[in-house]
């Protein structure tokens, strides 16, 4: 049996019990009836089993029939999908882009994508919904959704983003008032600024090769913010325990510092969710792969420097 030679019959085949009529299928896949009736007749001498019985008036399927069936099926989804792939491929993005992502990271990291994206697709509209609210996979009205977690979103339609890492900041103002930190053991003489929210902290996790360490401070400050959060430590309120993707620009213009740089903090990851097959427009595909694009650039080189 030529499994390759099989793979054409079966989508007719698959066609043919979905309509229950060979001239219906034939127009659907673009062929002569005759050449349809054809290739299920040779299907079933090549299987050695009758697929249909049929008659005048009617077609009907046979229990052999019905059981091929889900196989062929799924290979005529497959062999849409694959089309409509291509097809999106060609087409010119155009349309709306409905994007939902967390406050702080859609803020920092989502919008400069979507700023540059749109200067390049001059035909594409986004919405754009920043929430932290947990996200409903089914009634969320998106085409992509960006999910911050510790673990993979149980979901069919999932591309990794980027890894976020966090870490202690404070302006070096607040720093020389004390004695300098030079390991976890000195934090607690501080006052923190932590976060309130998802990633709400109740100690401090340190790891340095075989070492892990978890340190409890004090905080006075907690904010469900991250970009509130940096506020609040570039005005010297205390030490504020933030994503690194958040730091880098104050960082760079000397305004804070990381402390202990040589240990490794919380690492969470960045997921794109696609709402399901039918929305993978050219749009949404040329979207996603330019913000992983940017984001695994830029924020890449962030956690080198780091």
């Amino acid at each position: 049996m030529n499994n390759v030679e099989n793979l054409t019959s079966m989508v007719i085949f698959a066609r043919v019990v979905e309509t229950l009529s060979f001239t219906e299928a034939a127009k659907s896949l673009r062929l002569s009836k005759s050449s349809v009736s054809r290739e299920i007749s040779q299907l079933e001498v090549r299987l050695g089993t009758q697929l249909l019985n049929r008659t005048t008036r009617k077609i009907q399927v046979t229990e052999v029939g019905l059981s091929y069936y889900q196989y062929c099926s799924r290979i005529l989804n497959e062999a849409k999908s694959a089309e409509r792939f291509i097809r999106n491929f060609h087409e010119e993005p155009m349309g709306n882009l409905r994007l939902i992502a967390p406050v702080s990271f859609g803020s920092q990291c989502i919008v400069p994508a979507l700023n540059h994206f749109i200067a390049k697709n001059i035909h594409v509209s986004v919405d754009l919904e920043l929430t932290d609210r947990i996200l409903n996979a089914t009634d969320d009205n998106y085409d992509i959704a960006i999910v911050v977690g510790r673990e993979m979103p149980e979901h069919p339609l999932i591309m990794p983003l980027i890894d976020i890492t966090w870490g202690l900041y404070a302006t070096p103002d607040y720093i020389s008032q004390f004695s300098s930190i030079e390991k976890p053991e000195d934090l607690p003489r501080y006052d923190y600024l932590l976060f309130r929210g998802p990633a709400h902290t109740i100690s401090l996790p340190f790891r340095k090769e075989r070492q892990k360490l978890d340190i409890e401070v004090r905080s006075r400050f907690r904010i469900n913010n991250s970009v509130a959060l940096m506020s609040s430590a570039l005005a010297g309120a205390g030490i504020a325990y933030l994503p690194d993707y958040i730091t880098h620009e104050a960082v760079a213009t000397g305004k804070l510092i990381r402390l202990l740089p040589e240990w490794n903090m919380d690492i969470y990851q960045a997921w794109m969710m696609f709402k399901s097959e039918n929305t993978l427009s050219s749009r949404v595909q040329l979207f996603a792969d330019t913000l992983q694009q940017k984001l695994r650039g830029t924020l890449g080189k962030v956690e080198q420097k780091a």
